[in-house]
């Protein structure tokens, strides 16, 4: 339907400017740290080691003299307190964002986003990723394929085993490694399935491959069990 369309192009739209807005954070902290590195050694005792929300807070409410501006201390200061703004200002836009695409997300897939370790973020990745290649989406294998997930043969002589697909929509992979991070840690079924295969002699990334498998398997009768609800 075509507000559906509309809908997934919306998301599709927010999605760009809080990926930028997450890339641009991420930057800002690793330049605070390297300037925590660099800086005079009272300055850096006072701030290595500190939590990052601790840090940001710490560096946001530094009160240097721009009068002494030519003192590597003051300097070092100055630009601390700049990209920790920077970083709550990032922030703040990353969370007004989010308010934006949780109820959005929310209406186009209900079920998805309910779906074991889904969420907002992982939801809103797979159905801009569907959405963009609906005419690809003909089945369950060619959803896998598209998402990089399909297994790919690697076998030689009497060894049979499959290696990791590095083709198809790589933010769509890292979000159903998300998916399968968060299983393993809080899914008791996902943990004996990682044991019972460690058993069995495969390392762990061919089963969080395989995991990736079987978790396209379910997402993708979620999001096509939803378009075909709409289209009814």
């Amino acid at each position: 339907p075509k507000q559906r369309d509309g809908r997934i192009e919306a998301l599709r739209n927010l999605r760009v400017a809080r990926r930028s807005a997450v890339d641009q954070r991420a930057d800002t902290q690793r330049q605070i740290k390297a300037l925590i590195v660099t800086a005079p050694d009272d300055l850096r005792e006072r701030l290595r080691g500190l939590p990052v929300k601790e840090l940001i807070k710490v560096c946001a409410g530094l009160r240097p003299q721009p009068a002494d501006a030519a003192s590597p201390s003051t300097a070092a200061k100055i630009a601390l307190r700049s990209l920790a703004r920077r970083h709550q200002q990032l922030t703040q836009e990353i969370n007004e964002l989010d308010e934006l695409l949780d109820p959005l997300v929310a209406a186009i897939n209900p079920h998805l986003v309910a779906a074991n370790g889904v969420g907002t973020d992982v939801a809103g990745q797979l159905l801009v990723t569907a959405g963009q290649n609906h005419d690809r989406l003909t089945s369950e294998a060619a959803f896998a394929m598209l998402c990089g997930a399909a297994p790919i043969p690697a076998s030689s002589g009497k060894t049979h085993r499959h290696r990791l697909n590095r083709g198809g929509d790589r933010q769509a992979n890292a979000a159903l490694y998300r998916v399968v991070l968060c299983r393993l840690r809080w899914d008791p079924r996902t943990r004996a399935y990682m044991e019972r295969r460690t058993k069995e002699g495969l390392s762990k990334k061919e089963i969080i491959r395989c995991l990736k498998r079987y978790i396209v398997r379910e997402l993708y009768q979620i999001i096509t069990a939803n378009d075909h609800e709409l289209a009814a």
